[in-house]
C-alpha cells in the first residue's frame, strides 16, 4: 500500500469547481435515471441505483431532483440511452479515455472527434489507450474524514488495494478529494460498505479507469490539454474523462488560465 501521491486532477483546478457544478449536477441525474431504468426504481434492489444515489447526495444534489430522476425513469418518461467508450490521445502524448452515455451515437461520435482534433489530440481505436489501464474501485473521501495513518489503517482493514492522499494544495486545488482508495473491480461494494462503518459515507463511491503509469506533459502543452479536456467536458454527451498526465505544479499554475 502506498500512502501519498501527487494530486492532479486538472478539472479541480482553483477557480473551476463553480463551471462544472451544474454539468456535475445533470450527470448525477442522468446517472440515476439510467440506473433506475436498466434496473428498477428500488435502492435496496438495484446497487448501480443505489450508487448513484449516494454520489448525488455527497454531491449535495437535492432530494427532490434525486426523486424525479428516479421517477422519470419508472414512468418511461426517458430516451433509450446507449453507453459508448472512447479512447484517443491528447497534447503530448496522453492517453485519454471518454466514457459517453447518449440517445444518438452518431451526434456523440461528431462532437468528441471534433473535441480531439481542435485541441491538439487525436480519437484512437477501441482498446488503442485502454489496453495500458486497468478498470477498479474509487472510493473517495474529503480530508475531514482523517488523518492520512487513521485513513490508510481503515483502508487495510476494509480490505483496499491502495490509498492516495493529498490534503493541502490550496494554492493551485479546490474542492481536491483529500483520499482517494482504491480496490479491485470485485470488491468495490464490499470495501465501500466496510470503510462506510469506519469513516462515514464517502464523497463518491464509482468504478473508473486507472492508468498503468503517467505521461509527464510541459509547457504550452498543459495549456491545450487543459483546453481539450474543457471541450470534453461540456459535451453533454460526456460522463466521465479519464487521462494520465503528470503536470507539474509550476506549468498547472501558469496554464491555469490558458
Amino acid at each position: 500500500m502506498a500512502g501519498h501521491s501527487k494530486y492532479k486532477n486538472i478539472m479541480h483546478r482553483k477557480g473551476r469547481a463553480d463551471a462544472v457544478r451544474s454539468k456535475l449536477f445533470s450527470k448525477l441525474s442522468r446517472d440515476i435515471t439510467v440506473a433506475a431504468k436498466l434496473g428498477m426504481p428500488d435502492i435496496a434492489m438495484n446497487p448501480r441505483l443505489r450508487l448513484a444515489v449516494n454520489n448525488a447526495k455527497a454531491e449535495s444534489l437535492p432530494r427532490d431532483v434525486i426523486q424525479r430522476a428516479i421517477n422519470k425513469a419508472a414512468g418511461g418518461d426517458v430516451d433509450t440511452m446507449e453507453e459508448v467508450r472512447y479512447e484517443g490521445r491528447g497534447p503530448g502524448g496522453v492517453g485519454i479515455i471518454v466514457e459517453a452515455l447518449t440517445d444518438n451515437r452518431n451526434r456523440a461520435n461528431s462532437n468528441i472527434r471534433s473535441c480531439f482534433t481542435k485541441n491538439g489530440g487525436a480519437l484512437g481505436e477501441m482498446n488503442s489507450v485502454a489496453f495500458m489501464w486497468n478498470k477498479v474501485g474509487q472510493i473517495i473521501y474529503k480530508a475531514e474524514a482523517g488523518s492520512e495513518d487513521a485513513v490508510m489503517e481503515a483502508a487495510i482493514e476494509a480490505g483496499a488495494q491502495d490509498v492516495e492522499s493529498d490534503l493541502v494544495k490550496p494554492d493551485i486545488y479546490e474542492d481536491a478529494p483529500g483520499h482517494t482508495i482504491w480496490t479491485t473491480f470485485e470488491d468495490l461494494n464490499e470495501v465501500a460498505e466496510a470503510l462506510a462503518k469506519i469513516l462515514g459515507d464517502a464523497k463518491s463511491t464509482a468504478l473508473v479507469w486507472r492508468p498503468q503509469s503517467d505521461v509527464p506533459v510541459t509547457g504550452e502543452a498543459v495549456g491545450t490539454l487543459m483546453k481539450l479536456f474543457d471541450a470534453l467536458d461540456a459535451e453533454d454527451d460526456v460522463q466521465n474523462v479519464y487521462s494520465n498526465e503528470d503536470i507539474p505544479d509550476e506549468d498547472l499554475a501558469k496554464y491555469a488560465g490558458y
